[in-house]
């Protein structure tokens, strides 16, 4: 029974959210609940960034695009072709809100967006009728789309993503003195303040693009840095196994010893950190959902949100397969 319920509870709420990028409204606001560092609200001064070339090239790909065709969410770029299967008109385009727009043709994304490489197929299309029905409440973004998809779209996106193989996408730094950062608002993440200089972490995460340009061209070989305080990813595997506060959490138990998934519970093993950690604090607050909800903010309630970012940097620090 325990592990049925834990089954029910963590597919039900999943670490499963989308960007639609810039043609959806900037978020302005920090939900309830939410630390600023979690939820990326473009600073209110931006300094200036640099254009992205009418026509735009990936290193390692005989691919390129003019970068108006595929500034929107309706035609992803597809760098590398070979390296997935042929992928489905609901991820590649054209049409309105293409999956590989927010989460890359390599299912990865951005930390904005979750990481849906190689989860079951049935996990994904439960996830999709949890924002269609409203179970699980995203108007910003995966409500309308879960709304507009159709049931075929989301079947063959989510069978593409699940033979999509991870790979290592996000690299965990453990410092006191991140490099400055701020949040870009055309990016809708952090990337290095031209400025320059350093900032105390504090009590968050800073997660940046190793490359800002191949990233908002949407470059599936170009990953994320993600600063942490120091001892989180020992800290954080403690608690992986102990549980945290309350000892309510014991992270194998559902995701299997190396955290990789066990049936179509889904692995967290990889997972970006910023995102990881909005997901576990929006879950306390009541704030993502699943048809189990009241269980999975049980689970998850009585972590501190030092825990929290202990969690989040150690699942990163793991390699996704």
């Amino acid at each position: 029974p325990h592990m049925r319920n834990c089954f029910r509870i963590l597919v039900s709420v999943s670490l499963l959210t989308a960007g639609v990028g810039a043609q959806n409204p900037t978020p302005t606001t920090i939900p309830n609940g939410l630390p600023e560092w979690a939820f990326n609200i473009p600073d209110k001064v931006q300094p200036p960034e640099p254009k992205v070339p009418a026509t735009v090239r990936a290193p390692g790909s005989s691919k390129e695009y003019e970068a108006t065709a595929i500034a929107g969410n309706a035609n992803p770029p597809d760098w590398f072709p070979d390296e997935h299967p042929a992928a489905p008109r609901s991820v590649k385009g054209p049409m309105p809100n293409a999956c590989g727009s927010c989460h890359l043709m390599s299912g990865q994304g951005h930390p904005e967006s979750a990481d849906i490489a190689g989860m079951p197929a049935a996990y994904i299309i439960r996830q999709m009728q949890y924002f269609k029905t409203g179970t699980r409440k995203e108007d910003a973004r995966m409500g309308p789309i879960a709304r507009a998809v159709s049931d075929e779209d989301v079947r063959d996106a989510a069978e593409y993503f699940a033979t999509v193989a991870p790979r290592p996408f996000v690299k965990v730094i453990e410092t006191a003195t991140p490099p400055k950062t701020y949040i870009s608002a055309d990016a809708r993440h952090r990337r290095i303040h031209p400025d320059g200089g350093t900032e105390p972490i504090g009590r968050r995460i800073i997660q940046i693009p190793e490359d800002p340009m191949r990233t908002t061209i949407r470059d599936p070989h170009s990953g994320f840095i993600a600063y942490v305080p120091p001892g989180s990813i020992a800290k954080g595997a403690a608690l992986a196994k102990t549980g945290g506060s309350g000892k309510t959490i014991q992270c194998a138990i559902c995701h299997g010893d190396t955290l990789m998934g066990l049936g179509e519970v889904p692995r967290i093993a990889g997972l970006q950190p910023v995102y990881v950690a909005r997901q576990l604090i929006t879950m306390q607050n009541g704030t993502s959902a699943g048809a189990n909800a009241a269980l999975m903010k049980k689970v998850v309630e009585k972590l501190s949100e030092d825990e929290i970012i202990a969690l989040s940097a150690y699942l990163g620090s793991l390699s996704p397969r």
